[in-house]
């Protein structure tokens, strides 16, 4: 049903899907730019259309009655920030203990201006052994799609240098918000 309803809006509203999503059991998915609630609508439908079972990480605090439970059906997974055991070591968990684990992330970590991205997604997909598929949501084409698969070497500042280089020219909802 989700599928259909998606496929529609997309269609309705002019947007399209490019590339295809890495056809591997396990891996990464980073969605950029995140500058703006919508991203979260896009991402889902690009989900619903390709049906691709990932999941993402959302703070506990939005998984209260009933919106937890919408959260959860597709694809939420409530993580405590303050936890002894943070993000990364529970994301590699969840690589270790499943056959197939997709996991999208924003690098941003908000919707806000963030200076520069979190490092989570890099360090999970490199723990856990995994590539990073790059992912992108892009207001100025009507575009939601996928870019290459990243496979993280551990030279964190090299690596970041040439996955920001795809994502210049993408344009999120709110330019100014995004990392340049």
């Amino acid at each position: 049903m989700f599928k259909l309803l998606f496929t529609l809006y997309f269609k309705l509203a002019g947007w399209r899907l490019v590339g295809e999503p890495p056809k591997l059991k396990k891996y990464v998915a980073i969605a950029a730019p995140h500058t703006s609630g919508w991203d979260l609508i896009y991402g889902l439908g690009a989900k619903f259309i390709w049906n691709i079972k990932a999941k993402f990480f959302g703070k506990q605090e939005l998984f209260f009655f009933p919106l937890g439970n919408i959260l959860r059906s597709v694809g939420g997974i409530p993580v405590d920030r303050f936890s002894k055991h943070g993000v990364v070591e529970i994301a590699v968990e969840k690589f270790n203990t499943h056959d197939e684990f997709i996991l999208a992330m924003a690098p941003e970590g908000t919707r806000d201006y963030a200076p520069v991205w979190r490092k989570g997604f890099y360090y999970i997909a490199l723990q856990a052994k995994v590539p990073i598929a790059l992912g992108y949501i892009d207001f100025g084409k009507k575009e939601v799609g996928f870019g290459p698969t990243f496979y993280p070497t551990g030279n964190y500042d090299a690596d970041i240098v040439e996955i920001m280089n795809f994502y210049k020219p993408i344009q999120g909802k709110h330019p100014e918000k995004g990392v340049r």
